[in-house]
């Protein structure tokens, strides 16, 4: 059991950790710290917090794991400030959906307190935001992904990482370069053709037809675009350099996709279906746990 736990953003990420954190008893006390005092009051009112902490000299008085969950745009003066009172035996860690990015922050705030810090990112979110979404279950079952980095004892790794399992969470490892590909593809893409969607109907003349009439299938491809719009700006500016190559990819499907409907190529379009629901039914079968 960790004695000291601190949560840097209470939002949905970092207040579901705090009450998966709790639910597991894996510590005796979370202090929240946050950039707005209202987010904190709610959150210890919620019991997602034991206690508010007004400055970094006493968050992380006697801390033994902190938590950045705030968008990853927001890392690198949070990082900043945290440095000066970073205690030897604390380990920090974060949430962000972009690795390469806070890892080159971390290495410029932490300086040679760099081994403190061990990098990851939770594969599970709402699209609803803030303290009133968090929930213990968020992780249960999920995928974390540690960065972990030359300079990280394997203590620290082991600490994070043990943090993760108590949650629910299935803890995997990459490198950043390799994490910012991967999750380019899966998970940066759909949020932007999701967005992309809802924004390039919201402005036609007859938008108020469009949704109108919009039933299961449009609300099931654009639920995530229901996201945080901060959170996901971050990620996206973050990561362009990967997010662009698989949005050129994505153009070249799309206009496969074209070729074959202006041709009206039935065979071609049933082919392309069919191979498509195939691997993604392969897909979900894979995500059932054995038994089921």
């Amino acid at each position: 059991m960790l004695d000291k736990v601190v949560v840097c953003g209470v939002g949905l990420i970092g207040g579901s950790f705090a009450l998966a954190q709790k639910s597991a008893l894996a510590v005796r006390r979370i202090v929240g710290i946050g950039r707005t005092p209202q987010p904190l009051i709610q959150a210890r009112e919620l019991g997602v917090i034991d206690e508010i902490a007004i400055d970094w000299a006493s968050a992380l008085q006697g801390a033994d794991l902190v938590l950045l969950g705030m968008p990853v745009g927001q890392m690198p003066a949070v990082m900043q400030s945290l440095v000066a009172h970073l205690e030897p035996q604390t380990v920090v860690t974060d949430g962000g959906s972009t690795k390469s990015d806070v890892v080159a922050a971390a290495r410029v705030a932490f300086g040679d307190k760099i081994a403190q810090f061990v990098p990851g990112h939770p594969i599970a979110g709402a699209e609803k935001s803030g303290v009133v979404a968090a929930t213990a279950e968020l992780y249960r079952d999920k995928r974390v992904v540690l960065t972990p980095l030359p300079e990280n004892a394997p203590a620290a790794i082991t600490r994070v990482r043990t943090a993760w399992e108590q949650c629910g969470a299935k803890v995997s490892e990459l490198t950043a370069e390799d994490h910012d590909r991967v999750f380019a593809a899966v998970s940066h893409l759909p949020h932007l053709l999701a967005f992309a969607l809802v924004h390039d109907f919201a402005q036609r003349k007859n938008s108020d037809q469009l949704f109108g009439f919009a039933a299961g299938g449009f609300r099931d491809f654009t639920r995530i675009a229901s996201s945080h719009p901060e959170m996901w700006r971050d990620i996206c500016v973050a990561n362009r350099t990967a997010l662009i190559a698989e949005l050129d990819a994505y153009q070249g499907e799309l206009m496969r996709t074209r070729v074959l409907l202006a041709g009206a190529d039935a065979t071609g379009l049933e082919q392309m279906f069919s191979a498509a629901r195939d691997r993604r039914d392969a897909w979900l079968e894979s995500l059932q746990p054995v038994g089921e």
